[in-house]
């Protein structure tokens, strides 16, 4: 009789212990074998027991002094001088393109694409670690990088994995809350209310009313959103399973799977290939910069000392809006609309005559353009070099690959167009498509789970460096009219 130990993500530390573990074993007999047995199973205990949380805390108690006095620096020597002038059509243009925040966990070079933390995203999708049996880089991993600064090892990426896995089990009054709601709410609205319902368990809330220092808030940040990270795949996957599926589930967090095994395992999924494409969707739109509607939130509500989930659920009304968050559904509208019209296999001039046709009826073509990119966006790109690696034949796959090749000449042409080429929507909702996740009400959710990483460390940052209050000035019409008066009057005298 043997005994077959599975004993997930070794370190090197570990693997020693493996080794003495089988010089227990004499000639293979039953009595060996249950001893080694034995002790496999202490020795993982004790090893799980001892990367029961990451380091990730500890290195930013060394690394937030540094940051506070380099920005006391900046802002004791540098604080009066001029980021640029503000024109009265920035104001009524919704502040687009304005210098006005500040956000290190990323940020958008118009031709390459985003950074996080000074890394080209394909760069960092290349480095981060994976998973036992992953190919793609995970989301824990994505989240050390956008706290901390730094790459993390496999290590430190996989302890974040075990913390968030010994986090995760979902308050029980959360659970019957989701399971009490209408199948009719849509699932966004339920997203929302499970978050902002989690304020219960907020230690900042806690350690706010006893007291607590100013400092030390980041401390209190950092345990919620570490807690409200660990608790979202569960949250998701229960709306999903309530809604679309008649309650059926997995709801229980498998410590042996990562934080995209686990979510793809409770959503009911067990493609490989699908745990990779979660892994790289929850990376690709962890993050993109501060000032998009969900980052901006976040910062905005958190500014008021509200703690993580009130923050984040607010982020998530944003994320609702059809503006921010609905990009991918919109797609796969215009794409099955096309398919009904012009067939699943058309000619070049077939789809630039349905493009123009668009055009013409005064609609933009969904997942074109980009508020600050001028060329391809690289998460694009990425999503579209796993579809040529595990699904290049898919129907929908072939087609936005030949809209890539086809639709920016054709907006090009129209001359108003400052990037006539496809962003990250513009592939996603396919990639979920063919891996049967079809329901895309659901996928403003996954994005939701995904931008948690990129606001969460932004927030945590925010109370580390004693962010303020925002509040900008506001003013009438009336007093807009009478300045450009004043000012007209200034000009004709010179």
């Amino acid at each position: 009789m043997k005994f077959k130990i599975y004993c997930p993500h070794l370190t090197s530390f570990e693997k020693k212990s493996h080794s003495m573990g089988k010089s227990l074993l004499g000639a293979g007999s039953v009595d060996s074998s249950y001893r080694y047995a034995q002790f496999l199973l202490k020795r993982a205990s004790q090893v799980f027991c001892s990367r029961k949380f990451s380091s990730l805390k500890d290195e930013l108690v060394k690394k937030i002094p540094q940051e506070r006095e380099r920005m006391l620096g900046i802002k004791c020597l540098h604080g009066n001088k001029t980021l640029g002038d503000i024109k009265i059509a920035n104001v009524m243009g919704g502040l687009r393109g304005l210098p006005l925040l500040m956000c290190d966990t990323s940020y958008v070079d118009a031709l390459n694409g985003i950074f996080y933390r000074g890394i080209m995203l394909k760069d960092v999708v290349k480095k981060l670690p994976r998973s036992e049996g992953g190919k793609e880089g995970t989301p824990e991993g994505a989240f050390w990088l956008l706290t901390l600064g730094n790459m993390p090892t496999k290590d430190q990426a996989q302890s974040i994995t075990c913390e968030w896995n010994e986090r995760g089990k979902l308050p029980d009054y959360v659970t019957k809350l989701l399971d009490s709601m209408d199948k009719k709410i849509h699932p966004m609205a339920q997203f929302i209310a499970a978050i902002a319902c989690l304020n219960p368990e907020s230690q900042f809330v806690k350690a706010y009313n006893k007291g607590a220092k100013k400092p030390k808030y980041w401390e209190y940040i950092y345990e919620d959103s570490m807690n409200l990270c660990a608790y979202l795949i569960s949250v998701a996957a229960i709306i999903y399973g309530n809604v679309f599926k008649e309650g059926k589930g997995e709801r229980k967090l498998d410590g042996n799977l990562d934080w995209s095994g686990n979510f793809c395992k409770m959503l009911g999924f067990d493609d490989k290939n699908f745990f990779d494409l979660m892994r790289l969707y929850l990376v690709l739109h962890a993050d993109h910069e501060g000032g998009n509607v969900s980052a901006h939130t976040t910062h905005l509500v958190g500014s008021a000392l509200s703690d993580p989930y009130l923050s984040f659920s607010a982020a998530m009304c944003g994320l609702a809006g059809p503006l921010h968050g609905l990009a991918n559904q919109e797609v796969l509208v215009w794409l099955t609309d096309l398919k009904k019209t012009i067939g699943e296999d058309p000619k070049d001039d077939e789809i630039i005559k349905f493009v123009n046709d668009t055009l013409a009826s005064g609609r933009v073509v969904p997942g074109y353009g980009h508020a600050v990119l001028r060329d391809t966006d690289p998460r694009f790109v990425l999503q579209n070099e796993f579809a040529m690696k595990n699904c290049k034949d898919d129907v929908n796959v072939k087609l936005v690959t030949r809209l890539w090749k086809l639709i920016p000449d054709i907006l090009k042409k129209l001359g108003k167009v400052s990037n006539p080429y496809p962003n990250v929507d513009a592939h996603s909702g396919v990639l979920l498509q063919h891996y049967c996740l079809r329901e895309s009400q659901f996928y403003t959710v996954l994005f939701g789970v995904s931008r948690a990483l990129g606001v969460l460390a932004q927030l945590i940052w925010a109370r580390a460096l004693g962010a303020p209050l925002e509040r900008p000035k506001s003013f009438t019409t009336s007093f807009l009219c009478q300045y450009i008066n004043e000012q007209e009057k200034k000009n004709e005298k010179k």
